[in-house]
């Protein structure tokens, strides 16, 4: 069977970038537009539903609105799980240094839109409530900038607010202690994937 565009990394001819005193690392054109477009149809396939906090629906609607997905591995999704694991290990290696288990089963493809005024509140994405700890956090820009206003990823990278590179294509990888937000979309819809990376707890 097809697995679809290439798993290799091979042909990527660009390196990760870290930014700020926590290591939030910024890696362009990982994937192809067409790839780009076979993730957002795919998502956009899977009818994203408003997202569902632990708290009541006025406390959740504070925090966060946005829609979401769930990619599951597939005959036909293999490809993306190869290349974003592969995308982790270089990650890894080169920078955070981590123990890790390995990506967290199911990428949550994620949908701002500004007729809701799409947001999520200051947060951390490490936490009890997760079934085993989360240490990296990455985040796939799947829309054109052009496309939409607001909706951008904010981190407190350890000197300040940074904002995030907002390419699409981009990914933007950060330890899942880092607080960070999207703040609310303006006009326009924000696309994206996101995934976690487990492993021990940090010692």
């Amino acid at each position: 069977m097809d697995d679809g565009p290439q798993t290799q990394m091979s042909a990527i001819k660009t390196s990760p970038v870290v930014i700020g005193g926590y290591k939030v690392v910024v890696w362009k054109d990982v994937f192809t537009p067409a790839e780009l477009d076979r993730i957002v149809a795919l998502g956009d396939g899977l009818a994203p539903m408003r997202a569902q906090l632990e708290y009541g629906k006025d406390a959740a609607n504070h925090v966060r609105i946005t829609r979401v997905a769930w990619i599951d591995p597939g005959p036909d999704i293999n490809w993306l799980y190869a290349r974003l694991e592969e995308v982790i290990l270089r990650i890894n290696q080169d920078i955070f240094h981590y123990e890790l288990y390995g990506l967290e089963p199911g990428l949550q493809y994620t949908v701002y839109e500004s007729s809701e005024s799409g947001h999520y509140n200051w947060h951390v994405d490490a936490g009890q409530h997760n079934p085993e700890p989360r240490k990296i956090s990455l985040s796939l820009q799947l829309s054109d900038p052009a496309d939409y206003q607001g909706g951008r990823l904010v981190l407190e990278a350890g000197d300040g607010a940074y904002v995030a590179e907002a390419a699409r294509g981009a990914i933007i990888a950060f330890p899942s202690y880092v607080l960070h937000r999207v703040t609310p979309t303006e006009s326009g819809v924000r696309k994206s994937l996101v995934l976690w990376v487990a492993g021990p707890e940090f010692r």
